[in-house]
């Protein structure tokens, strides 16, 4: 029976959706043909697992590696009754994963070596659809193996190979340096799979310790790996001498030179020689040190010679020691430190500078308060003085209080001469050869009598010479009643309390005359001159000796002082301060 276009079509199509389904049915690998990569001495695994469908069976398992020419070697082989079993040299490297292999056939190589690279087949046979294959290519790689070999330069060879870097590997690894240096690369690769580089240049001292890395770069490395090195580079000692001073003088202490070789490789030891010969006594060497175990002497003076010497070369220096007097070292010492001396100096100038005007000051302080406290006491006194005078005019103003008329009746018997003078004035008495003592106690008839009704006695020219005699001592008494009327008035215009008490407790006393009854008179009256008594004399020298100074007093008492109901007060004062009376007894 022929099949139509259409129908053939059809079962082409089914036929694909067949082996497609077949083919499907592996795990892994998914695709028929699969490359792997694995490093030499590490475990491969070559992946195989088939699912079977359900009626099928997997029967057999086999691996194998095709060879050159198309031909395949048997690796192992797993039957679903019989077991495993591994053929030729492969025996004891391979094995399946799993403990099953018809369910699990991938195939494990636990140590890889790089003749396991190539082509691997794994071959499943499933009853009843029949045999399938997958196709695994196996690249194996070896890590790089590197080493670097320095070479050892001395300073004046020509150009030549400092260092050597050779790796081995799959792939060949690639080589580089990394370096400050001015030099030339070379590489080189061997049929062994091993690459080398070289690096060349000139050596030179300074080149010594320099930075000369290797770098190996591989596909299996992440980055590239590093091989540290240091160039070496040998030359002969550079020696030289440093002193620990400049000065150098008799008796100086603790005096040392050191020896300064350098070179590379560093000399194992130096030689000291002193003038080209042993040293002096008492110095030795310690290390590259020659130390003077005493004070310095003058015969230590000298060239002193260091000998270095490597496997190399050898190197030498020389330092002429010069030892002076004691007589140098202070001159020595002030060279050494005049900076420091000049410094000293004026920070000490400073000094003294701040603390002589710091005294000043405190002088012109003290001095300024002392005037000031002076000046202050003065103030004080015054204001004292003023004070008093002040609370004396407060005591003495007018005071109707009659505690304080007790005070006044005894201050009056003090003041009784004074205000006796004054009462002798109401009535003037003339002095000279034709004077009376007579006045208002004349009578009518003629006859002359004085107070107590006796005639008046004349005086005759013997008299008035003796008043003229006299002259001379009343002038003299005078000045001293004018001097005592001033203090008087000065007592008056501060205030005297005697000057303030009635007149007639003289008279209860027995002090004075009595004196008339006041008591009409109004306030601010004057009284009349009718009114007073005249005060008799004890005498008649006594009576002209006072004359004088009782007007004087009289004038004084009038123009500061009035009665007033028989109190004598004083006349208003524009200076004058009026206080209660109640604040006249503070």
């Amino acid at each position: 029976m022929e099949l139509t276009v259409g129908q053939r079509t059809t079962c082409l199509a089914l036929l694909f959706l067949y082996v497609s389904c077949v083919q499907s049915d592996f795990m892994e690998p998914l695709q028929p043909r699969t490359s792997l990569r694995s490093l030499t001495e590490s475990q491969t695994r070559l992946p195989c697992r088939y699912q079977a469908k359900e009626g099928e069976k997997v029967v057999q398992v086999t691996w194998y590696k095709e060879l050159a020419g198309g031909t395949k070697e048997q690796i192992i082989t797993a039957h679903f009754t019989d077991g495993h079993t591994e053929f030729g040299r492969y025996s004891g490297r391979v094995r399946f994963e799993s403990i099953n292999p018809t369910e699990n056939s991938a195939l494990l190589i636990p140590s890889t070596e790089t003749s396991d690279e190539g082509s691997y087949t794994c071959h499943i046979s499933a009853f009843p659809n029949g045999n399938f294959d997958r196709h695994i290519t196996l690249t194996v790689w070896t890590l790089p193996i590197s080493t670097l070999d320095p070479v050892v330069l001395v300073e004046g060879q020509s150009f030549r190979v400092a260092a050597s870097c050779r790796a081995v590997g799959r792939p060949l690894p690639r080589l580089s340096w990394d370096t400050d240096l001015s030099g030339q690369t070379q590489n080189r690769t061997s049929e062994g799979g091993a690459v080398s580089t070289y690096y060349s240049l000139h050596p030179l001292r300074i080149m010594n310790g320099k930075k000369l890395d290797c770098l190996v770069w591989h596909p299996s490395l992440e980055g590239p790996h590093r091989i540290s090195n240091r160039l070496v580079v040998h030359y002969p000692p550079d020696t030289s001498i440093s002193a620990a001073s400049e000065k150098w003088y008799e008796g100086f202490e603790n005096a040392e030179l050191a020896c300064d070789s350098g070179g590379h490789p560093r000399p194992p030891n130096v030689t000291w020689t002193w003038g080209g010969g042993a040293l002096p006594d008492g110095v030795s060497v310690v290390g590259e040190k020659l130390i003077f175990g005493r004070p310095l002497r003058l015969n230590d003076s000298g060239v002193f010679e260091c000998v270095a010497k490597n496997k190399v070369g050898l190197g030498r220096a020389e330092y002429t020691l010069m030892v002076t007097g004691k007589s140098k070292q202070i001159q020595n010492f002030f060279e050494d430190n005049l900076l420091l001396i000049v410094i000293g100096a004026s920070a000490v100038a400073l000094v003294m500078i701040l603390v002589i005007a710091v005294l000043l000051v405190n002088r012109h302080h003290r001095h300024r308060n002392k005037r000031l406290e002076k000046e202050l006491s003065e103030k004080t006194q015054e204001i004292d003085t003023l004070s008093r005078q002040a609370s004396f005019r407060r005591l003495n103003s007018v005071s109707t209080d009659p505690r304080v008329q007790s005070e006044d009746y005894a201050l009056l018997r003090v003041d009784s001469r004074m205000k006796n003078s004054q009462m002798s004035l109401e009535r003037p008495i003339y002095k000279g050869s034709q004077s009376t003592l007579g006045g208002k106690w004349s009578p009518p008839g003629g006859v002359e009598v004085d107070e107590l009704g006796r005639p008046v006695v004349w005086h005759d020219g013997r008299e008035s010479l003796r008043e003229t005699e006299m002259d001379g001592e009343k002038e003299e008494r005078r000045r001293r009643v004018e001097s005592y009327l001033k203090s008087s008035n000065m007592s008056l215009d501060s205030g005297l309390p005697s000057s303030l008490l009635p007149l007639k407790v003289q008279q209860e006393d027995g002090v004075g005359p009595r004196e008339p009854d006041l008591g009409h008179l109004r306030e601010g009256d004057s009284p009349r001159e009718e009114d007073w008594v005249p005060v008799p004399s004890e005498a008649g020298g006594r009576e002209d000796d006072c004359g004088s100074s009782s007007f004087e007093i009289s004038e004084a008492l009038t123009n500061h002082f009035y009665y007033s109901k028989g109190v004598l007060r004083p006349r208003p004062h524009p200076n004058a301060i009026l206080l209660h009376p109640r604040t006249q007894m503070i």
